[in-house]
């Protein structure tokens, strides 16, 4: 017969083998318990679901205003000195804080969520001009891209912009090359479940709780009525089954009221316009459309619309190309109409690059052309801003030039890019298609 302690002994390891595989298969209530856990010494973070192997995770950051403005200096005659910081310097040293906290979150929960495979993170701040809460970073990072980074200068911290995909940072990167010395809210409308993350945020950054003098001041005014009553546990993690059970059941109105975001700019056929600096940062493609099945592709090529090589036709049996600077991220059925994205860094684009083409090709085994199409739409979108454009349903065509970005020079010599809707196309298909920008269709 066994004895009590090796009868608790091997219920305990059972215990202990049904909570690792259900960690190792991603259960959602496990993944966020454990993560949160381990986040109880990193209050920024919080893991707030998981869908597949991605894992959802919000981060608050501190706000810009808690800084110093002032740096250790030394005076024309070498005798110790505070100078101001300038503004962009100062924008700077928070953006390093920023991705800093990023690369830590993200190495952390990768490190206790084994099944995870990618998260997706975004950072709350209080924004500098309003006081407001707002979003000033999203995207999603792998395992594999956090885990072949060195993270070992202070610098490597802002990589956490390059690797990611669909990142959006409210810090711009100028044509330049430079740092924007001004941080602007994130449109929470392009990621699903944003703005609903800030209507319910609860923040108290605002009051003296956000530093050890709460809990301090809290201490002392009212201490424990008996020794073995617990202080209040200010910085306590919620396990994701608490924070589920007490999670408002209807919708809240907002907490702050933000102006609406500005809408999307529509486009005609020929159309063509300079883009702002934030493109250079990332680009968003959705091509929407019902009726008929197409395919999005991407053409990266020279000034006279030819591809250096095969590898710059990004298309669904070739997803990527540039290292990753473009790439398709798959289709998705949204109600009636199915949408097929696609990201582009065009500031990480190699030089050679001069234009890349936006089209759509039709499934060549159905026979139908573009006129199959119906509620057919592409949206271009950046941190700022967004164009859409609805090409013509031409039943002549299986295969059409949506629209082009290219490289230009501004009038001041800046290099800027523009977009030009186009709506345009070959008859016989892809292989014209191919053929007319240089790709080997053997």
């Amino acid at each position: 017969m066994q004895s009590k302690s090796t009868r608790v002994c091997t219920h305990l390891t059972a215990e202990v083998q049904q909570w690792w595989q259900s960690l190792l298969g991603n259960d959602e209530a496990t993944v966020c318990e454990t993560v949160n856990y381990a986040f109880s010494d990193n209050p920024a973070g919080c893991a707030v679901g998981v869908e597949g192997s991605v894992m959802s995770v919000v981060m608050r950051q501190q706000d810009i205003d808690s800084l110093p403005d002032q740096t250790p200096g030394i005076t024309s005659s070498g005798r110790p000195t505070l100078k101001t910081l300038a503004k962009r310097d100062r924008v700077m040293w928070w953006l390093t804080a920023m991705g800093s906290n990023i690369i830590a979150t993200l190495k952390e929960g990768f490190s206790v969520a084994p099944g995870i495979t990618a998260i997706d993170l975004a950072v709350i701040t209080r924004m500098p001009d309003t006081q407001r809460l707002g979003f000033v970073a999203y995207g999603r990072w792998t395992r594999q891209a956090i885990e072949a980074g060195h993270w070992q200068q202070p610098e490597d911290a802002l990589r956490f912009l390059d690797i990611g995909h669909d990142v959006a940072c409210a810090v711009a990167t100028t044509a330049s090359g430079n740092l924007s010395s001004t941080i602007k809210p994130l449109d929470t409308s392009r990621v699903s479940g944003l703005q609903s993350l800030l209507d319910h945020a609860q923040d108290d950054a605002a009051t003296s709780d956000s530093t050890l003098a709460g809990p301090d001041g809290d201490l002392r005014a009212n201490p424990p009525t008996a020794p073995d009553t617990p202080a209040p546990d200010h910085y306590r993690i919620r396990t994701f089954a608490e924070w589920k059970t007490h999670a408002p059941t209807t919708a809240q109105p907002p907490v702050t009221s933000e102006p609406a975001s500005t809408p999307p700019t529509a486009l005609t056929p020929g159309q063509n316009l300079a883009l702002p600096e934030e493109v250079w940062e990332g680009l968003t493609i959705a091509f929407r459309f019902c009726g008929a099945d197409a395919d999005l592709t991407l053409f990266l090529t020279d000034a006279q619309s030819r591809v250096a090589s095969d590898q710059d036709f990004v298309f669904y049996n070739q997803p990527s190309a540039a290292q990753g600077a473009a790439r398709l991220l798959g289709k998705e059925i949204h109600g009636t109409r199915t949408v097929e994205r696609a990201a582009v860094h065009l500031a990480a684009l190699p030089e050679h690059v001069q234009r890349m083409t936006i089209v759509i090709n039709m499934d060549v085994d159905t026979g139908l052309t573009c006129g199959a199409l119906t509620h057919a739409e592409l949206d271009i979108g950046c941190a700022t801003a967004t164009w859409t454009f609805q090409p013509p349903s031409d039943p002549a065509i299986r295969a059409m030039v949506i629209a082009e970005l290219y490289r230009h020079r501004s009038p001041d010599g800046q290099p800027v890019w523009k977009l030009r809707a186009v709506g345009q196309g070959w008859a016989d298909g892809p292989d014209g298609l191919a053929r007319a920008h240089g790709v080997d269709v053997g």
